[in-house]
């Protein structure tokens, strides 16, 4: 059985007007394979739909640039890998493959941009994909490979790679990079309260009428949110979920979050939810650090720490949930009140030094 889980909803609390209020602008729009939506408080009209305007438009540019398996320039550049042969790509794409490639360091390769066969063999490079196992020799032959987004080796904007198999596949990088696009544009349009949610990656500018932006965690097992808080100017939150990308085959859940040590689908973990304080590009680390940080389950902590990330909150396979203390801190009395779990607090102290991405 074929399944597209619920996304990793953002819940709205409040309505979008209220009296003596100027309404929220609002526009929302599918891409990156998902929903995406753009608030915008306390802009007139005309700024708030020209601001819009221009955040989903490099959203439509961003998807059709990298995309995986439709012809983009991405998709050029995974064919010059396969050929053997170098590649020019611009000064963009350079810039996202070395940011890519150090943020996967960091994480031990727990997060892998560069696993696009392996995603491609599990059927998840599709908008519709099927419950079938994939080819036992196939992936026999893909873990003998290895291949890594750390293979790669870019000079200036000349792209070769020591190993063909490295096909890239930045799902896991591209809506975080779109969410600081969105805040930059909105800046620069004369925006400075707004809320931008891809599919559950979400990043808040400002506030909502002079209130934080106060938003939902999807539970990943039940109808509603798993948690409750609101977030500060700058800061952004990214979710990595079993229920988002599956199939179900002979009752088993085969998820589209991979190990690239074992070449297989994630499942010890339910769900994995990141804040980032504000920093520079905060939402492209919220939606890559999730990832490896799924990928190592219990394991988390230390893996957050290398990252530099104190606000963890995870549900593993049978329910329980794990938060680190500064992510229990923020969240609102109670909001954890509807989960049979017991929360473990498990601190993830910055490490000192300059491990941590700044």
């Amino acid at each position: 059985m074929h399944r597209l889980g619920r996304l990793i909803l953002v819940l709205l609390f409040a309505g979008l007007g209220a009296c003596g209020r100027p309404a929220l602008h609002q526009q929302e729009s599918f891409v990156f394979g998902t929903r995406v939506e753009v608030l915008v408080a306390d802009a007139d009209e005309v700024t708030a739909r020209r601001a819009t305007d221009a955040v989903l438009r490099e959203f439509d540019r961003l998807h059709r640039t990298y995309h995986a398996w439709l012809p983009s320039e991405l998709s050029a550049l995974n064919a010059a890998i396969a050929a053997g042969k170098p590649i020019e790509v611009s000064e963009e794409m350079a810039a996202i493959l070395k940011d890519a490639q150090r943020i996967a360091a960091l994480g031990e390769g727990l997060f892998d941009p560069g696993i696009g066969r392996l995603i491609r063999l599990w059927g998840f490079q599709s908008d519709e994909f099927k419950a079938v196992l994939p080819d036992a020799r196939a992936l026999a032959a893909w873990r003998k490979e290895r291949p890594s987004i750390a293979d790669l080796r870019i000079e200036n904007r000349r792209v070769t790679s020591r190993n063909r198999g490295v096909a890239l596949d930045l799902g896991g990088y591209l809506k975080g990079y779109a969410l600081d696009r969105a805040t930059a544009i909105l800046h620069e349009n004369g925006v400075g309260n707004a809320l931008v949610n891809i599919g559950g990656n979400v990043m808040a500018l400002g506030t909502k009428h002079g209130d934080a932006w106060r938003i939902g965690i999807q539970h990943p097992r039940q109808p509603g949110p798993l948690a409750v808080l609101a977030l500060k100017d700058g800061e952004a939150i990214g979710t990595s979920g079993d229920y988002q990308r599956y199939f179900e085959l002979d009752g088993k859940r085969y998820c589209h979050l991979l190990d690239p040590r074992s070449g297989a689908p994630v499942t010890h973990t339910q769900s994995l939810s990141v804040l980032i304080t504000p920093r520079p590009a905060a939402g492209t680390l919220s939606d890559a650090a999730s990832k490896p940080l799924f990928v190592a389950g219990s394991g988390w902590p230390e893996m957050a720490r290398a990252l530099g990330i104190t606000h963890v909150l995870r549900v593993d396979a049978s329910g329980r949930i794990e938060t680190s203390a500064a992510f229990k801190q923020r969240l609102e009395p109670g909001s954890l009140a509807g989960a049979d779990a017991t929360v473990i607090t498990i601190d993830a102290a910055t490490p000192a030094g300059n491990r941590g991405i700044p």
